[in-house]
């Protein structure tokens, strides 16, 4: 029993896109990314780069704050009950009414403004290596004995886009434990606050976070540069796995 011809035109179709779609993003797309975070990377040399060390300080805000609502707080009773409103819904345990210790400590909003930027970076990593991922998947030839080399390239180069999704995946993922991080130092800060480590504590992350979203950059602008010098050596086995040309892998 064979495809319907419509359905085969269709697959077709797709096929075409894909590979048009992973061209572009192979040699257009790529050394474009490479260049343009080149030059952010080197930006953040200057003393007023969002990336530089010397912003640390200043972003930083290790205050301890009274709960914000601490007024409503008095007039509603003690905190630890939980009061159903009007409609019947009962208030969630993270509002401040419910915590046991309600003072508030700012997030640091200069970090998290470079972290949405790095997250940026991060998505459109893995959406572009899904898409060049798919294309070399749909060049592979059918398994068969012989002349198999250039199905090992194309292996290689599925396992480097991989490695490169999950470099993305996991830098995306230094967000959450930042914030976790962050939060355990700020809960010691409302409990002590006397103990002036704590607050020290609070402003050697934070320093240490800028740091970490330069050198996120770095590593996204690399992953890039790698992934553009393999697939831009490799691309003739990687369009026709069983040619002829016996060229190596790297």
């Amino acid at each position: 029993m064979s495809m319907p011809k419509q359905a085969s035109e269709k697959l077709d179709a797709f096929r075409s896109n894909v590979a048009s779609v992973a061209e572009d993003i192979i040699f257009c797309v790529f050394p474009a990314k490479t260049i343009e975070l080149s030059a952010v990377v080197e930006s953040t040399s200057a003393l007023d780069s969002p990336y530089h060390i010397s912003q640390a300080p200043a972003s930083t805000d290790a205050r301890v704050y009274p709960p914000p609502s601490v007024t409503s707080d008095l007039n509603n009773g003690p905190a630890s009950k939980r009061k159903r409103t009007d409609d019947g819904v009962v208030p969630s345990l993270n509002d401040a009414t419910n915590a046991r210790y309600p003072e508030l400590v700012h997030t640091n909003k200069h970090i998290q403004k470079l972290q949405e930027t790095i997250k940026g970076e991060c998505s459109q990593l893995a959406d572009f290596c899904d898409k060049v991922k798919l294309w070399v998947n749909l060049t592979m030839p059918k398994i068969e004995d012989g002349d198999n080399f250039g199905v090992q390239i194309q292996e290689e180069v599925l396992s480097e886009l991989l490695r490169s999704q999950e470099s993305a995946y996991n830098i995306r993922d230094s967000v959450r434990q930042h914030h976790l991080a962050r939060a355990k130092i700020c809960s010691k800060l409302i409990k002590y606050p006397n103990i002036e480590d704590y607050t020290l504590s609070l402003k050697e992350h934070d320093e240490k976070q800028l740091f970490f979203a330069r050198q996120n950059l770095v590593d996204i602008r690399n992953v890039y540069a790698v992934m553009t010098d393999i697939l831009h050596k490799n691309i003739t086995k990687i369009r026709a796995p069983r040619g002829n040309n016996r060229a190596g892998l790297y």
